[in-house]
């Protein structure tokens, strides 16, 4: 028994969707992503993380995805390569900076003030304050997914692309695909804050072993892709 049009058509969407949600839980894009969560008290803010990150991964795919269809333009084994290790680097600088605020967080200040005639001085620390939702906080994540669309994985779902005839499906698989991975990452990303949350003012020590374990975790898998990439 064939398939309607119609029935073809939500079949290639939602395979779309699907893929799009495991696209999202990748250990590389987890990795990044982390690094960036790791600095926010609030789970909003961990999850606004995942969907920018997603709004960035989706730009690049519909970009790739109009030269692809419309042009026929291939990502050649060496394009392909050169950017899955630019990802790598990118994970080695996020982790990097990570590890730099963990240790540079804490800095020591002396306050001198008097009680009538008497002078005291005490000294304390104070901790970075989480980043504040602004500009740089929107473009850094967005650029990351960007990255993240351009490099081989992303290359991989456009190995499907050519097989839809039609070149406005092709484009709605992209979307719905991208509307996958915005969703899978904002779930990600939530709960990859929960522990940050609950530690950020209660917990000091866990909540900075696990910002190193995120730090670390970005350093060492962004280490090892540019090996894999390099030696080939």
């Amino acid at each position: 028994m064939e398939l309607s049009p119609q029935l073809s058509t939500i079949g290639v969407l939602f395979i779309g969707f699907a893929l799009g949600l495991q696209h999202a839980i990748e250990a590389d894009h987890l990795a990044a992503v982390s690094t960036i969560v790791s600095e926010k008290k609030s789970l909003l803010a961990a999850s606004i993380v995942g969907g920018l990150w997603g709004l960035g991964h989706t730009i690049s795919l519909f970009v790739a995805g109009v030269f692809v269809i419309f042009l026929k333009l291939q990502i050649s084994p060496s394009t392909e390569t050169k950017l899955e290790a630019g990802v790598g680097v990118m994970l080695i600088l996020l982790g990097l900076n990570a590890l730099r605020k963990l240790f540079s967080a804490e800095k020591i200040h002396a306050h001198s003030h008097e009680h009538g005639t008497r002078e005291h001085i005490h000294i304390h620390t104070h901790g970075n304050e989480p980043e504040p939702f602004h500009h740089r906080f929107s473009v850094r994540s967005v650029l990351i997914g960007m990255v993240h669309g351009l490099a081989g994985s992303a290359a991989l779902m456009l190995l499907v692309v050519p097989t839809i005839a039609s070149p406005f499906l092709a484009l709605a698989y992209i979307l719905i695909f991208g509307i996958g991975s915005i969703g899978g990452m904002m779930a990600m990303s939530f709960l990859i804050g929960l522990p940050m949350h609950f530690t950020f003012n209660r917990f000091a020590m866990l909540n900075k072993g696990l910002r190193l374990v995120a730090g670390s975790f970005s350093l060492i898998l962004g280490g090892f892709v540019v090996y894999e990439k390099f030696s080939i």
